[in-house]
């Protein structure tokens, strides 16, 4: 089995310094990037004084291993930060193959403690960081005629007690992810997102049962989430617009679909009340690749 190499490739990493972006510089690095390694160096709720200390270290452990990195200390949640991050990548390295939107915060809390701040900044730096980082990218890939972009989710779109801030941050990457793919594709350009689990600080911010913890401590190790975005991130990427959920060594697709549901051209909210099983029936549930695509499907078959 032929091993993904990534010599003489260039790839950018938000959120770099510590936790699954320190996993994935090092992963990257062992396999012969050059990483440009971003950190603002706050804490996880995003609103302690930054720090050039974990970007610093991450660079440092790189080189002393023969690889090559740059450290990058701005907020991607800022367009000049964001610029700056892929001009550095340029200036530095000569070009940029490969971009991967990890920084994130979170703050878990009950809805009642949530406020519009603190969704503010949840988006801020997952879905404004994201898009500005790839903003920013874009005319270099356009003009090689290649790149790979990997954004960041969680299972939290599904929906869980605490994340009413992080969950829509990240459902509007999920969003973002799949409109970026659809215009990529003509330009030689894969963008795809991956939803990690693994023991970081992140894991351990959550209101999860002492025994639960444990268990995923053993099971979810940081260095197994890296995997999928190293596929994802590399030439030999054969996907586009997909999003794959990595843990403890499991690696499976998390996809939108539509079911059959019912057409009644009379529709009354009465037929739904009556009817709703059929609504929500999983059995004929398929997925779909773009919001028109179940209309495109049915003009086929017209």
């Amino acid at each position: 089995m032929a091993e993904l190499s990534f010599a003489n490739r260039v790839v950018v990493i938000t959120g770099a310094g510590r936790g699954l972006g320190r996993e994935y510089a090092l992963a990257f690095a062992r396999r012969g990037a050059a990483v440009v390694v971003n950190d603002l160096g706050t804490n996880l709720l995003g609103d302690a004084a930054p720090s050039s200390q974990p970007a610093d270290e991450v660079v440092a452990e790189i080189r002393q291993a023969g690889g090559k990195a740059v450290a990058h200390h701005a907020s991607i949640a800022s367009p000049e930060g964001a610029k700056d991050l892929v001009d550095t990548a340029i200036r530095t390295f000569g070009r940029l193959d490969a971009v991967v939107n990890n920084a994130g915060v979170l703050n878990m809390k009950p809805f009642a403690e949530v406020t519009l701040e603190g969704l503010q900044r949840h988006l801020a730096v997952h879905v404004i960081g994201s898009f500005l980082v790839c903003k920013a990218a874009w005319p270099h890939m356009v003009a090689q005629k290649y790149g790979r972009i990997v954004n960041t989710i969680s299972g939290g779109i599904f929906g869980l007690p605490g994340l009413a801030e992080y969950g829509p941050a990240k459902g509007g990457v999920f969003a973002f992810t799949r409109s970026l793919a659809l215009e990529a594709i003509e330009h030689g350009i894969r963008v795809n997102a991956v939803a990690p689990q693994a023991a970081t600080r992140m894991l351990h911010a959550s209101a999860l049962a002492p025994d639960l913890r444990e268990r995923l401590d053993r099971i979810m190790k940081p260095e197994l989430a890296s995997p999928g975005v190293l596929y994802l991130a590399h030439e030999d990427c054969a996907v586009n617009g997909e999003t794959l959920a990595v843990s403890g060594g499991k690696v499976c697709r998390i996809a939108l679909t539509y079911n059959d549901g019912f057409t009644d051209p009379s529709l009354t909210p009465e037929m739904i009340r009556d009817r709703i099983g059929e609504v929500l029936d999983p059995s004929s549930a398929a997925v779909w690749t773009s919001a028109t695509a179940r209309y495109e499907e049915r003009a086929k078959d017209a």
